[in-house]
């Protein structure tokens, strides 16, 4: 019988790689706002970016993917779609040009990064994630920037900073259910994304030691157990891969463990988580492109901490 992790990771990728369709913003439901396509072709590209670098866990699941991906890539087309929404604009196109497939023609990526402005890779006026996230592509895509090293910016980081709420504050606290969450919905993803661009999903250490280290664990392992008890799937998957980016094994942690079964208890039997959070979830009568813009990130993002998970410890850690 497969483990939890196994069936997990075997049905997220089918799943996906059904959908493909689906991702294609040429070929997809023309409902959907073409920045919100270009987001999710960006998230399909940065897991199979964690699949195929060196030591990565690669799934032959994912070829079709990384087959769309290297078409898109060379389309001059696919990266306006990131004007769309100007806000989001300049992230996304720093993202396409450090998650390029391997091997393409890159003219398209240097035009766009060509029409990045030096103040957008410049700190000033940015949150220190924004500061993390921007040098985490940057760097991937070999854009010159001027923002801090890492080692400056982890103190800064939410996994630092972010702290727990006094007892029966009012604004944590869900009385239906009478859990307080540690942490808010957006300082949750502050958390975990903290995590992903400090960390590089698992490759990379932190810089975190001593009670730092201790503060973010712990935080984390609060803010999962509220996750598992709220049905809160999307960011009960995120935690877990910042369980392991922090140095530990989830499947060895009381928190971790629960959120993966958690996960499995979620899964349809076609692969799909079926939206964020069982209160958000997509009915399953729900026409396929409205039960895809509701489950794909949820799915994704299960199968990407599958892959983390499955991929081993690089040499640095050794706890």
């Amino acid at each position: 019988m497969p483990s939890s992790l196994d069936q997990l990771s075997a049905g997220t990728l089918d799943w996906l790689g059904a959908n493909l369709d689906h991702f294609d913003p040429f070929a997809a439901d023309a409902g959907t706002p073409a920045h919100r396509q270009a987001k999710a072709v960006l998230e399909l590209a940065l897991l199979c970016h964690c699949s195929a670098r060196a030591g990565g866990a690669h799934d032959e699941r994912l070829d079709g993917a990384t087959a769309l991906l290297r078409k898109l890539w060379q389309r001059p087309e696919f990266p306006r779609l990131f004007d769309t929404h100007p806000p989001s604009a300049p992230t996304y196109g720093l993202a396409y040009a450090a998650l390029a497939p391997d091997g393409i023609d890159d003219t398209v990526c240097r035009a766009t990064l060509g029409r990045l402005s030096p103040g957008f890779l410049a700190p000033a006026g940015k949150s220190p994630l924004k500061r993390m996230e921007i040098r985490f592509y940057a760097d991937k895509a070999g854009a010159d920037h001027t923002m801090e090293p890492y080692a400056e910016l982890v103190g800064q980081s939410p996994l630092v900073t972010l702290a727990s709420p006094v007892p029966g504050s009012a604004e944590k606290e869900d009385v239906a259910a009478g859990d307080v969450a540690p942490l808010t919905d957006s300082e949750g993803y502050s958390l975990t994304h903290a995590a992903f661009f400090l960390g590089d999903y698992g490759r990379t250490a932190t810089g975190l030691a001593g009670d730092a280290l201790a503060h973010a664990r712990n935080l984390v392992r609060r803010m999962l157990d509220h996750c598992v008890r709220q049905d809160r799937w999307d960011l009960a998957a995120e935690l877990v891969i910042t369980q392991f980016i922090l140095g530990l094994e989830p499947l060895r942690t009381p928190s971790g463990a629960a959120a993966v079964e958690c996960l499995v208890r979620a899964q349809r039997s076609d692969g799909a988580i079926p939206g964020r959070s069982a209160a958000l979830m997509a009915s399953a009568s729900a026409p396929a492109g409205e039960f895809f813009r509701k489950a794909y990130h949820t799915t994704l993002v299960t199968a990407l901490m599958t892959l983390v998970l499955s991929s081993g410890r690089p040499s640095w850690h050794h706890g």
